[in-house]
């Protein structure tokens, strides 16, 4: 049976054009890196602006009376408390508390929830959120807009010559601007690479244009998902599908934040008896922060052992970090394993390496928030 072809996003052309090289991912074609490669990538990102083509995510509002109730039957937050302007992360979970996928929801304007998913769990998600929906609430999805990421230092600046509106964003801020000579947008100051940023919604014919316009400021250039995936993982930030299952809890994911202190007191969510005694109690694993002290990185798969060659735990994500110029990685293992300054090993090749365990993030976030 041949393979699915590829969808293409609205800057395919303008990726090639650039000499991407180009990849299946999320059942797209998307740059995995550009001709000055993922080390150079991730370094003009922490030092100046990156743009990325996200526009394999998907885009979707819940609109009626009900929108907000309805969504907060499948999600942990507190979204009737989220103000007009602003964006929050949440997880979508399953009954038993596991995470399905992991989201923004945002109040960019008066029309409803805006919602951006994973590319790789849109369609999962969508079909979800249809069936679960109750009372004056409906899925609306986006299906003619694209997604860009502008990230790093200067992206503020790059951006606000484009779009002034941005001026006095924070950090989870979500707005619905006018830019680049009268194109609606709704921007958030957001982003995944743990530096200062903004996630750009448009539509779609408008993005090879916008594309440009940003390229053209020589504080700016093209990033593929190459840099894109270190840098997230220097920021300590979980991959869904990698990090996070529909079998891990936001506890055991070091995402109890995403569970808002209402909620946790009303217990009226998917999940809630599992999620609830983890906060109370210890869960059986928790995320773990590796940096590997010898040897080559440890990927996803990789053996945690301890002091005596006792498998612990599982690497979930790790790689090289450009910024710390050693192996960094992610994973799970017991939570008395995870403290900070613990010696364990990774098994890579049959051979164990020395880590040391550390805190998230590895590299500290630079998000611009209000005082």
């Amino acid at each position: 049976m041949s393979e699915p072809e590829l969808k293409r996003t609205p800057l395919h052309a303008a990726h090639l054009a650039a000499g991407a090289r180009m990849s299946g991912f999320a059942g797209y074609d998307m740059p995995i890196q550009y001709p000055d490669g993922v080390m150079k990538e991730h370094a003009w990102t922490r030092t100046s602006a990156g743009l990325f083509d996200v526009s394999h995510m998907g885009q979707a509002r819940i609109l009626g009376a009900d929108a907000t109730a309805a969504f907060e039957a499948v999600t942990p937050g507190d979204f009737a408390a989220l103000k007009a302007g602003r964006q929050k992360y949440s997880v979508l979970l399953n009954d038993a508390g596991g995470i399905l996928d992991d989201l923004m929801a945002a109040r960019p304007d008066d029309r409803g929830l805006f919602l951006v998913v994973n590319g790789a769990c849109k369609d999962d998600d969508f079909r979800f959120l249809d069936a679960r929906l109750a009372g004056d609430a409906r899925l609306v999805r986006i299906e003619d807009r694209a997604l860009l990421a502008l990230q790093g230092p200067e992206a503020a600046a790059a951006l606000a010559a484009q779009v002034p509106g941005i001026a006095g964003m924070a950090f989870m801020d979500s707005a619905a601007l006018t830019g680049f000579g009268g194109i609606g947008l709704i921007v958030s100051r957001s982003g995944y690479t743990g530096e200062d940023g903004f996630e750009i919604s448009l539509p779609a014919a408008e993005a090879p244009g916008v594309w440009a316009a940003l390229l053209a400021d020589g504080r700016v250039r093209p990033i593929g998902l190459g840099a894109r995936d270190s840098l997230r993982l220097e920021a300590g930030l979980p991959l869904y599908g990698h990090d996070v299952d529909p079998s891990v809890s936001p506890i055991e994911a070091g995402l109890a934040f995403s569970v808002s202190p209402s909620r946790r007191r009303r217990g009226d969510f998917p999940g809630a008896a599992r999620i609830l005694a983890e906060l109370s109690g210890a869960p059986s694993r928790a995320r773990i922060a590796l940096k590997v002290l010898e040897g080559a990185p440890a990927r996803e798969g990789a053996v945690i052992v301890d002091a005596a060659g006792a498998e612990v735990g599982v690497v979930t994500s790790g790689g090289f970090s450009p910024t710390l110029g050693a192996p960094i990685a992610i994973g799970f293992a017991p939570p008395a394993l995870c403290a900070p300054g613990q010696r364990l090993g990774v098994v890579v090749r049959g051979r164990t390496w020395p880590v040391e365990t550390t805190d998230l993030p590895f590299v500290p976030h630079r998000y611009v928030r209000r005082p």
